[in-house]
């Protein structure tokens, strides 16, 4: 931890806006990236039970009962020891709530796969996402840090999302900046977990969390080889809401297990969290 102290705050923070940076001047010249009509066409068309794309439609249940439980975590007593500042909570309960619209929004979309649909699944995607970045920087950099950075990112996550509907509208699709809202916290939270000192234990699930979402990524672009390959069993996208969804989970275990780093209960030794 005395390592990672001594590098001059200025350092750290060049240290995140110069791949930021660098990431923002590639998505930009790059020709604009309409959305393939035919990623609506998932390979598991299957109804059951008067319900049509059955498993990618039920599939999204996961995804409320991982932001529920967060919910309840977050309500309990138990989440006093989870926090050094009650304040760091916001970003996660915001997390939670937007996990939760995840699974209604990407359950309503199922049912009909269009262009219009996806654009408040994918809203719901951004929200959690530029949250739990919030709450990453609210634990590694500052609290005052990551909650003024918080309506920023949900404006721009929230924004790249309307922007694509708009042009996708206008018949010029451009999923650029959606992209990059996608990239930007897998790049920036590995950076803050080695530039900044822990002040939590857990990092280990910080990276696995990471590793679920890349995970459910390239089961989503693996839609007919993972259907294929299980013999109809399951496909890559339901297989996709699996594993996000285990991830969203995953960051509720980690508050609930994780503990103050010591050398910072020193700091804070009035906090229940010791």
């Amino acid at each position: 931890m005395s390592g990672l102290r001594a590098i001059p705050s200025r350092a750290k923070v060049f240290g995140l806006l110069v791949p930021a940076a660098a990431l923002g001047v590639f998505t930009l010249m790059l020709p604009p990236i309409p959305q393939p009509l035919e990623y609506h066409r998932f390979v598991d068309q299957r109804s059951f039970l008067g319900l049509p794309n059955f498993l990618n439609t039920v599939s999204n249940a996961l995804f409320v009962l991982a932001g529920v439980a967060g919910m309840l975590f977050l309500r309990g007593s138990s989440a006093d020891r989870a926090f050094i500042e009650p304040r760091e909570s916001h970003p996660y309960a915001l997390f939670f709530a937007a996990v939760i619209l995840v699974g209604f929004g990407s359950g309503a979309y199922h049912l009909a796969p269009d262009n219009e649909r996806l654009v408040w699944d994918r809203a719901a995607i951004a929200l959690a996402l530029m949250a739990w970045f919030a709450a990453i920087l609210c634990e590694r950099a500052s609290p005052a840090v990551g909650l003024r950075l918080l309506p920023l990112l949900v404006v721009a996550g929230l924004g790249s999302v309307a922007y694509w509907g708009a042009s996708e509208a206008n018949g010029a699709g451009d999923l650029r900046f959606y992209g990059l809202m996608q990239c930007l916290p897998m790049l920036l939270i590995p950076l803050l977990l080695i530039l900044y000192p822990s002040r939590y234990s857990g990092d280990r699930d910080i990276v696995i969390v990471i590793g679920l979402y890349v995970l459910a990524l390239l089961l989503d672009a693996s839609d007919r080889p993972v259907f294929r390959l299980t013999n109809g069993l399951i496909s890559g996208h339901t297989a996709k809401h699996l594993v996000a969804a285990l991830a969203a989970y995953r960051i509720m275990r980690h508050l609930k297990h994780r503990k103050i780093v010591r050398g910072w209960d020193d700091l804070f030794p009035n906090n229940t969290a010791r």
